[in-house]
């Protein structure tokens, strides 16, 4: 495929095919503007290793990664330091897979990552909702002077979708100026997650809606291994239920980033992040997939 690395390991139970898959597993393994601790760009191949420690079964959906087709195409190769190319790579890499009518899954890799998804998706669904499941704004219009990175992420995204279109939850980090801007622009949940997604899930019903997860989102008792860990967050059985309570909607497609393998000496924060992927598979994909 375009722009991409061919790696040894793949997500457990992937398709040998990209031609017969529905949904396509790619890693995005950038850390460029990560403003804390580096390391993400190690994140795709951790989880994809780790995943193979997991059963293919999900307990709790009934359901098994042996009656889906999904192919993990490898990683895409990304100039080191040139953030706009890479972020360019990603998209046309991205859109690849949806001009082929397929579902992009993407493992980060840097939350920046995500806009280059976006973008794309923006295109094949003019009214689309994004649901963003982090502990960090990420709200500026710049950080450090830079207008594209981690922590002016969801800015960037809201500059293409519209604030009305962006759902935030888990959120418990920024600075006074961002949660300002979200009173006035965004669907912005403060801590919590379960109980105020159940009430905007009516709103999201019927449309195409994109979810990014950052990692961070959960507190770091159970995912240490994350650039800007922020205590006080979500367990790993709430995060799990999300993605469960998404089930229903029209998920058009998925990342999972900010996992930093270097500071996940347990690797508790990667087996999380394969797990949840394994859930987003079972959760989101079409049944024209199985």
């Amino acid at each position: 495929m375009l722009d991409l690395v061919e790696k040894n390991t793949g997500f457990i139970g992937c398709a040998d095919s990209y031609e017969q898959a529905g949904l396509i597993i790619i890693g995005a393994p950038m850390d460029f503007t990560v403003s804390f601790r580096p390391g993400t760009r190690l994140g795709p191949q951790q989880i994809r290793r780790v995943s193979h420690g997991l059963e293919e079964y999900s307990i709790y959906l009934d359901k098994d990664l042996g009656d889906y087709r999904y192919y993990d195409a490898g990683d895409v190769s990304l100039p080191f330091g040139n953030i706009q190319e890479s972020l360019s790579r990603i998209g046309r890499v991205v859109s690849k897979i949806l001009s082929d009518g397929k579902f992009p899954l993407v493992l980060g890799g840097e939350h920046l990552i995500s806009l280059a998804v976006l973008q794309e998706l923006a295109k094949f669904y003019p009214d689309i909702a994004v649901v963003v499941f982090d502990a960090h704004a990420d709200l500026r219009d710049e950080y450090l002077g830079e207008e594209y990175s981690h922590a002016t992420v969801m800015r960037r995204i809201l500059e293409v979708i519209g604030g009305e279109n962006l759902y935030q939850f888990g959120i418990r980090s920024g600075i006074r100026e961002e949660f300002t801007f979200a009173q006035n622009n965004t669907h912005m949940f403060i801590n919590e997650i379960t109980a105020p997604l159940q009430e905007v899930l009516p709103q999201l019903s019927g449309r195409p809606v994109y979810v990014s997860l950052d990692i961070d989102v959960v507190d770091p008792a159970y995912a240490p291994g994350t650039g800007t860990a922020e205590p006080g967050g979500c367990t790993s059985g709430e995060i799990l239920k999300a993605i469960h309570m998404l089930s229903g909607l029209n998920i058009v497609g998925f990342d999972l980033v900010e996992v930093s393998p270097v500071y996940d000496l347990s690797e508790q924060t990667v087996l999380l992040a394969a797990k949840l992927v394994r859930e987003a598979i079972i959760s989101f994909a079409r049944p024209q997939n199985l």
